[in-house]
C-alpha cells in the first residue's frame, strides 16, 4: 500500500506562511476554529464551487487555503498559505474535474508549515482518497507511531495524514463500508470530512457529532460543507445534516448512507453557537444568529443593569446585543467601528503597541457613547487582554459607565477537539471569581451566560452540546498524560 501522499498534479508550490498567526488584537484573543471543509460532486467542474463554498467559509480559517480534484485519471492538487483568495486565481488555474474537496485551515494540531495544510491527497491500491477534516484526533500521535514502525510514512505532523492513513489501511483490508466502520472505532476526537475516493464523495463525521457538516443540492451537484451558509453561497438548497457516525456517499447515482454508527452521548460543539459559525448558517437544525439572540435575552434576565444604550463588540457581540436589548427595552446602538481594512495581524512587541493596533480596528463613537451608562455586549472572554483594551477606550471616549455582559458561560478549560486552546493558564475565568475578572477589565461591573442559560438558548435536544471547555467534562475520554502535556501551544 502506498502510504504517501501525491505531490504530482501540485500547482504553485506551498511555502511556509511567515506572517504571525493569532497575533490580531481583536480576533487573536478569541478561541480560533480548526478549518473548513468543502466537497462538490457535479456535472461541471468542481474548481469554482469549491472556491466559492471556501470564501464563504473563509472565517473558519485565514491560515492556509487548498484543494483537490479528481477528473477521471488524476487527483490536482493546490494548497496555500494565505487566505482563499491568496492561494487560487481562476484566470491562471488549470484545475478540473467534477469532484473534489475543499479546505482552509487554522492550525491546532501540527505545525503551522504548509505541509499541513489540506487537504491531503494519496494514490493508494483501490485508487485516489482524498481528505479535507475539521476537528482534532487525540490518538494521532499513538496511531502514527504504531504506522511508523509497520514502515508506513508520514510527509507532515498532520492529523489528518494519519487519518488518511488509516482510513485507507481499513479499506483496503475490509472493503468500503468495513473500513469506514474501522477506521471510526480507531480514531479518537472530533472529525467532520469531506473524502473523495476516485469520482465519488463522502461526507463523514465522527460518532460524537462535535464539528458540523451538511449537505445540499444545487442545478449542477451536490455540495457537502461545515455550513449551511456555503450551500446558500451556491443557490443551493440544504438536504440534511450529516448524523453522528454517519457517512455519506455521493455517487453518479444519488447519495446513500453507507454506515450510520452513533456514540452514545451526541456532544455538538457549543462554541459554533456563540461563535465559530456564520450567523446566517444552520447547524444541527438550529438557527444560529436564533440561538444568539437567545442568549442576548437571557443574559438580560440573568443579569440586568441600568443603563443608557447596549453597545455590541464588533462584529462577535452584535447578536447577543440585539437579544439583550429585545429584553431589557434599553436601545441597541453601534458605539464601537470595527475597521474592516487595518491590517489581518500584528506584530506587537510592547503593550503600546498592541494598544495602538486596538484603536486602528477598533474606533468608538463618542457622539454616542459620551455621558452613558453603556451595556457592552460580547460573545465570550478567553484571555481577557482585548476586552480591557476596549473598556479603556470607551473610558477614554467619555461612557460614563460600562457594564460589561458576556453572552456565554466561563470558559476554564481546553479544548481538544479542534480549538485552539490548549492551555490550562491561559484562561482569565480559571480559578477567578467574577469580581476578581472584573477588576482585571476595568469595568464597572461584569456578568456571564449561565450554562444553563447557554442550554435554554441553543435548544438542543436532550441538550445534546459539548460543554468540555466550561465544565471540563469531555465527550471522549482525554487521557491524563494528554492533558498534562498541553501546556502550550
Amino acid at each position: 500500500m502506498d502510504t504517501t501522499p501525491i505531490t504530482s498534479g501540485l500547482r504553485g508550490a506551498p511555502t511556509v506562511d511567515s506572517r504571525p498567526q493569532g497575533s490580531d488584537p481583536i480576533n487573536g484573543q478569541k478561541p480560533s476554529e480548526d478549518c473548513a471543509v468543502v466537497g462538490f460532486k457535479g456535472k461541471i467542474n468542481a474548481y469554482n464551487p469549491i472556491i466559492t463554498a471556501l470564501r464563504t467559509l473563509q472565517h473558519r480559517g485565514q491560515e492556509s487555503a487548498g484543494m483537490a480534484v479528481f477528473d477521471g485519471k488524476k487527483v490536482t492538487l493546490k494548497k496555500g498559505s494565505g487566505l482563499v483568495t491568496d492561494v487560487f486565481n481562476p484566470a491562471t488555474d488549470d484545475i478540473k474535474g467534477y469532484v473534489g474537496v475543499g479546505h482552509t485551515r487554522y492550525s491546532t494540531a501540527g505545525s503551522k508549515n504548509v505541509v499541513n495544510a489540506g487537504p491531503f491527497v494519496m494514490n493508494s491500491s483501490f485508487g485516489y482518497i482524498t481528505i479535507s477534516h475539521n476537528g482534532e484526533i487525540v490518538n494521532a500521535d499513538e496511531l502514527r507511531d504504531s504506522m511508523k514502525k509497520e514502515g508506513i510514512t508520514f510527509q507532515s505532523d498532520s492529523d489528518t495524514e494519519v487519518m488518511l492513513a488509516e482510513l485507507s489501511r481499513n479499506i483496503s483490508k475490509y472493503g468500503l463500508k468495513r473500513g469506514f466502520e474501522q477506521s471510526m472505532e480507531s480514531l479518537r476526537g472530533a472529525y467532520a470530512c469531506a473524502i473523495s475516493i476516485n469520482d465519488r464523495l463522502y461526507a463523514v463525521r465522527d460518532p460524537n457529532g462535535i464539528r458540523p457538516l451538511v449537505i445540499g443540492k444545487n442545478n449542477d451537484g451536490y455540495i457537502v460543507a461545515s455550513e449551511s451558509c456555503a450551500i446558500d453561497a451556491l443557490e443551493g438548497t440544504l438536504i440534511k445534516n450529516i448524523e453522528p457516525g454517519e457517512v455519506v456517499e455521493i455517487s453518479d447515482e444519488g447519495i446513500r448512507t453507507i454506515v450510520s454508527k452513533s456514540a452514545n452521548r451526541i456532544a455538538h460543539c457549543m462554541f459554533e453557537y456563540v461563535y465559530f459559525s456564520r450567523p446566517d448558517s444552520v447547524i444541527d437544525g438550529i438557527n444560529v444568529y436564533a440561538a444568539r439572540v437567545n442568549m442576548g435575552r437571557i443574559l438580560a434576565k440573568e443579569s440586568p443593569v441600568e443603563a443608557d444604550i447596549v453597545v455590541p463588540v464588533p462584529d462577535s457581540g452584535r447578536s447577543q446585543a440585539i437579544g439583550y436589548s429585545m429584553e431589557s427595552g434599553m436601545p441597541y446602538t453601534e458605539g464601537l467601528i470595527k475597521n474592516r481594512y487595518s491590517e489581518r495581524t500584528f506584530i506587537m512587541p510592547t503593550q503600546s503597541d498592541r494598544k495602538a493596533a486596538i484603536h486602528l480596528k477598533l474606533n468608538p463613537i463618542r457622539e454616542v457613547i459620551g455621558g452613558k451608562k453603556v451595556v457592552l455586549v460580547d460573545d465570550s472572554i478567553v484571555r481577557g487582554n482585548t476586552m480591557r483594551f476596549i473598556v479603556g477606550l470607551m473610558r477614554k471616549y467619555g461612557a460614563k459607565e460600562i457594564h460589561v455582559r458576556i453572552g456565554s458561560p466561563h470558559i476554564i478549560a481546553p479544548c481538544y477537539f479542534g480549538v485552539d486552546m490548549k492551555t490550562k493558564d491561559q484562561f482569565i475565568a480559571r480559578g477567578k471569581t467574577d469580581e476578581e475578572i472584573n477588576r482585571e477589565i476595568g469595568a464597572d461591573s461584569l456578568a456571564f451566560l449561565s450554562v444553563d442559560g447557554l442550554k435554554q438558548a441553543i435548544s438542543m435536544k436532550n441538550n445534546n452540546l459539548c460543554l468540555g471547555c466550561l465544565t471540563g467534562e469531555y465527550p471522549i475520554d482525554i487521557s491524563k498524560k494528554l492533558a498534562e502535556n498541553i501546556t502550550s501551544y
